[in-house]
């Protein structure tokens, strides 16, 4: 843990988009690294801790989307979204996240994310309800392999500290991903995530399986965030 940074290093500018990351609630599986080591891109690996790596079902609304700091894109600028992702380190010791898959349902933001970056956005119908002390997120996948669902609904409990491990899970100050044949490091900053526990009431899942990753130990604690401030800066090749 000593080389691992707990807090965002300072984003390089230009900033090239500013958002907010709502309702947020954290799911992970342990998974076997040499299972996942080849949806790796070239110049990076899975990364462990204490010989194990994980698998993250991530639900969550996108808010106030902006290109830049100061252009808000009002169609696109508020979403919700599910993403699948597993954890990643390069060469320069870089922890990040891999994404699998992106549910989302705006479909100008599967082309535009896949056109530009590589990243594996898809196309769903989706629905984040909050009730009390409930949140629940529904998506249905529209393209590509249409059908795929995920229904996930958690209790949201009192704040807590994290764990060592989940702060590893939770501190990613960026991603990488393949595109026109070069791996890249795409960098975010955003505040220390307020985590609360939450309690799973239900879920039914199609999309770790889909992307290709077996689960292979029982599901850690869930997790759940109001949310943080997100930045990103300008990708950088890795590989």
């Amino acid at each position: 843990m000593s080389e691992f940074a707990v807090h965002a290093p300072p984003l390089p500018r230009p900033v090239t988009f500013d958002q907010f990351w709502a309702d947020l609630t954290f799911l992970h599986w342990p998974v076997d690294a040499a299972a996942v080591a080849p949806f790796f891109p070239p110049g990076t690996r899975p990364d462990v801790l204490d010989g194990v790596t994980y698998v993250g079902l991530v639900p969550f609304v996108m808010r106030d989307l902006r290109l830049g700091t100061a252009v808000r894109l009002p169609y696109v600028g508020t979403f919700a979204e599910t993403n699948v992702r597993l954890y990643s380190v390069d060469d320069a010791g870089r922890h990040g996240v891999l994404f699998r898959s992106l549910e989302t349902e705006r479909l100008a933001a599967v082309a535009a994310s896949r056109a530009a970056l590589g990243i594996p956005y898809t196309w769903a119908k989706m629905r984040v309800t909050r009730g009390g002390d409930r949140i629940r997120y529904d998506s249905v996948r529209r393209w590509p392999r249409r059908g795929l669902r995920n229904d996930v609904t958690v209790r949201i409990g009192e704040p807590v500290e994290p764990t060592p491990l989940e702060v590893w899970l939770t501190a990613r100050w960026g991603a990488h991903t393949r595109k026109a044949g070069r791996t890249w490091w795409l960098p975010n900053e955003h505040a220390t995530w307020p985590l609360h526990c939450a309690e799973l009431v239900d879920v039914t899942d199609d999309l770790v399986a889909a992307a290709g990753v077996a689960v292979g130990g029982p599901m850690l604690r869930p997790l759940y965030s109001p949310g943080v401030h997100a930045r990103f800066g300008m990708p950088s090749r890795v590989a």
